[in-house]
């Protein structure tokens, strides 16, 4: 890219599966996950730009599309063809919107969770939610906007320790300052979804529901006209549980493995 260098990993056998982060953008949580599912495909994954081993000179918020350039950057690079794709949380935004404006890149898309609040009835107080995230990070209470941020979140809460550090502190401070507004502002584009070839699974983890990265799923599927998917565990499940979480995604991804 002429705006930065993404750090890209690729291991295993078989068909590529791109497997895209959310949260703070470290290709590296999907570690576990990619060891799982290296027997049967050629699993690739990156550092989101500006985060970990990948740069990014440009300045300002940093759109959803652009993220999702940045995808299909990483295949052309690493993949022989078109791939499958796995992303979680912003990482299925960043897979909804490469699909949208790329279709021909994506055979099949498993998007996990995606915090698409656009969607929902209320979305007016989970955008107010993630704007106090922002304010907070940006005034200098950064530990209390993460405090915010994972409490919302299934199985995210974090332990009430007084003098708990917070690790990889710039790239939570780049999350709340230069992409979160843009995540929860993204709505996908339905249309070029609907029209796209790609085999898309809108799907959440069971021990999600009720949370509002949970519904969205649902009602991108309606919108869609496909089948909703549970997977088991809730938003972590890929990090935190991946042999179950990896089990699930073969199946989806690949029945007759």
């Amino acid at each position: 890219m002429e705006d930065g260098e993404l750090l890209v990993r690729r291991g295993g056998e078989g068909p590529a599966l791109l497997l895209i982060a959310g949260g703070t953008g470290s290709g590296d949580s999907y570690r576990a996950l990619a060891k799982q599912l290296s027997a049967d495909y050629t699993v690739i994954t990156y550092d989101r730009r500006g985060h970990f081993g990948s740069t990014d000179t440009t300045t300002g918020p940093v759109p959803v599309s652009l993220q999702a350039d940045d995808a299909r950057a990483v295949l052309d690079h690493a993949a022989d063809g078109p791939a499958m794709v796995f992303g979680s949380s912003a990482g299925a935004l960043i897979g909804l919107d490469l699909v949208a404006r790329h279709p021909d890149s994506v055979t099949t898309l498993v998007a996990h969770e995606p915090p698409a609040v656009h969607l929902m009835p209320d979305a007016g107080g989970w955008l107010e939610a993630a704007a106090e995230q922002v304010r907070l990070a940006r005034s200098g209470e950064l530990m209390a906007a993460v405090t915010r941020f994972a409490d919302a979140i299934a199985g995210a809460a974090l332990p009430n320790l007084p003098n708990l550090r917070l690790p990889h502190e710039a790239d939570w401070i780049r999350l709340f300052d230069r992409e979160l507004t843009e995540f929860f502002d993204y709505l996908p584009d339905l249309r070029a979804l609907r029209k796209a070839s790609t085999e898309i699974f809108p799907v959440a983890g069971e021990g999600s529901r009720g949370r509002y990265h949970y519904q969205p799923a649902k009602i991108l599927a309606l919108e869609l006209g496909l089948p909703f998917t549970e997977l088991p565990g809730s938003h972590l499940a890929p990090q935190r549980n991946p042999a179950k979480f990896a089990a699930a995604l073969k199946e989806l991804l690949s029945p007759d493995l």
